[in-house]
């Protein structure tokens, strides 16, 4: 039985790669739903699911240990590598006491920063000897695609210890001029603090963390940025000023005021990003881009990150770009609607404003 419930899930994991679509749903009540272009769409040709046929699907994904852990838990995290075609990140969940899953398709080629779209002053961030800097937005909007970008451009340019820690591993990165280690959080190690904090024994260089959860990673990633450390992360915030007062609300009252000065040191950059529909079919990458210049530095020091913003949209020559502004060039191109445009906004009245400049 087992083998009939693969055999189904491998036609479903085909369909996602012929239909170029990014994800792939099981739920019970419906047929297998996949994503394209970031529209939900039904496999109308499929049976509609019901919970036992949902339950097989998804637990086809999983190892005897793996179901063990699901079912205490009630969800589980894993990468999944589908006949050596392509992987994917999974996650198999439970719901009204049904299982379902989700699973996201992870290309094999790592894509450059050229090939994303994304702003070139990204090169210089991956040229720093030490520091910290985040790619944020909401989930499904490629924060891990851009920072694998920065992260191979590394790989291909630096002699360095490159060390990862991800829950689960998405991009396989393959050696070229650096060494480079990928710990995946549950198999590997227990979490990504603990994964951090062995960093400064491991003669690391630079360290991708697949996402920072909680204060205790976050006061490491600042330190190891401190002490000589190139860290990568992710968050899922908004926009950069956001993301920095999640960063210091984060912290007990008391700890703020020592987060914001060490952040103020360590930051380099943010950047935001948000794959948009675009006009022609496909997505078309948007983005917000701070460089944390003096300016930026003495603010956040200060506690008035919310002139940020107003940094953002007036250093548009040093590279930094507000998500109004690149939404509202892609609008102006005619590459994105402007219906998406607003949508995507941060404040659609400035949107507005930009597009009859």
């Amino acid at each position: 039985m087992a083998d009939e419930y693969t055999k189904e899930l491998e036609g479903l994991l085909d369909e996602v790669l012929k239909r170029d679509a990014t994800d792939l749903h099981i739920s019970i009540g419906r047929p297998p739903v996949i994503r394209v272009d970031g529209s939900l769409i039904a496999l109308d040709d499929n049976k509609v699911l019901d919970a036992e046929h949902a339950k097989n699907l998804a637990l086809s994904l999983l190892s005897a240990e793996q179901q063990e852990k699901f079912w205490v838990e009630k969800d589980i995290d894993l990468s999944f590598t589908f006949n050596k075609k392509a992987r994917f990140r999974v996650n198999v969940y439970q719901e009204t006491g049904n299982v379902s899953a989700a699973l996201r398709y992870i290309p094999t080629r790592i894509r450059s920063i050229e090939e994303l779209n994304l702003p070139e002053t990204l090169h210089r961030f991956t040229q720093s000897a030490q520091g910290f800097f985040l790619v944020v937005g909401p989930s499904g909007h490629g924060k891990s695609t851009a920072l694998a970008a920065m992260v191979d451009e590394i790989n291909h340019s630096r002699s360095d210890h490159i060390l990862t820690i991800e829950d689960p591993i998405e991009y396989i990165f393959e050696q070229d001029k650096c060494i480079i280690d990928q710990r995946e959080v549950g198999s590997d190690v227990t979490d990504f603090h603990r994964g951090l904090r062995a960093m400064f024994r491991e003669d690391a260089d630079v360290c991708m963390i697949g996402e920072m959860r909680d204060p205790e990673t976050i006061s490491t990633a600042m330190t190891a940025a401190e002490t000589g450390h190139l860290i990568f992360s992710t968050l899922h915030t908004n926009t950069a000023a956001q993301t920095i007062d999640r960063i210091i609300d984060s912290f007990p009252p008391h700890q703020q005021q020592q987060i914001r000065v060490q952040l103020s040191s360590t930051l380099l950059g943010i950047l935001s990003r948000r794959l948009i529909p675009a006009v022609k079919g496909g997505l078309i990458n948007g983005f917000e881009l701070l460089i944390a210049n003096s300016a930026v530095r003495n603010l956040i020091r200060e506690g008035k990150t919310h002139q940020i913003d107003m940094v953002i949209e007036t250093n548009y020559e040093a590279g930094m770009v507000s998500l109004n502004r690149s939404l509202a060039a892609l609008a102006h191109e005619g590459l994105i609607s402007m219906e998406n445009a607003e949508l995507h906004a941060t404040d659609a009245h400035e949107l507005r404003m930009l597009m009859q400049r």
